[in-house]
């Protein structure tokens, strides 16, 4: 999973740079320490939330975990050009495979308030789906297959065309109802 996992190398990056130690960073970011220890390995495929935790703990937007060199001016991203990908478990209990693949549109671009994504949202795995929440917004449209967004007690079943736009401190939960799934998402969290 090492390999599939970018993120820890840049957490443990900024949170050395911060000077801050792994007990630091679970208690700022009301987190484990196994669960940061875990992500920095690369051993596990990380669920949003938790993600969103981390980098408000270290003072980072979410998208910092994927920019190399941030530009302030226009990131352009070509058709098929997104090689920045990111695999989240979409909050399952184990997770061995992700559920959801983040490419991000706009990864380098400095200062940026919404993080814009292309999402292959796969099937959700056995068990039932785990709810979580973060402070912030969504915005999601269906590029094609079909999607249930569980948001609260509701549940909406979203096809090819349909968009959803929440508030997500509402616990919710995303995932392909029975094959794979495309969605456009743009996530805005305050940090």
């Amino acid at each position: 999973m090492a390999e599939k996992n970018i993120l820890g190398n840049k957490i443990r990056q900024i949170r050395e740079t911060k000077e801050m130690s792994v007990e630091e960073l679970a208690a700022s970011s009301n987190t484990s320490t196994e669960l940061i220890e875990q992500l920095e390995d690369g051993a596990l495929v990380p669920s949003l939330t938790p993600l969103m935790q981390i980098a408000r703990a270290l003072g980072v937007r979410l998208g910092t975990f994927l920019d190399d060199a941030p530009q302030s001016g226009p990131v352009v991203t070509k058709s098929g050009g997104s090689g920045k990908v990111v695999r989240f478990s979409g909050n399952c209990d184990p997770c061995e495979k992700s559920t959801l693949d983040f490419f991000s549109l706009a990864a380098d671009k400095a200062d940026r308030h919404m993080e814009p994504f292309i999402i292959d949202v796969h099937p959700a795995q056995s068990g039932e789906a785990k709810q979580s929440s973060h402070e912030g917004e969504e915005f999601i449209y269906v590029l094609n297959g079909q999607i249930e967004i569980l948001y609260g007690k509701d549940s909406f079943t979203l096809s090819t065309g349909d968009s959803i736009y929440y508030d997500s401190i509402v616990p919710h939960h995303v995932h392909a109802v029975d094959s794979e799934a495309k969605i456009l998402a743009v996530v805005y969290a305050p940090y």
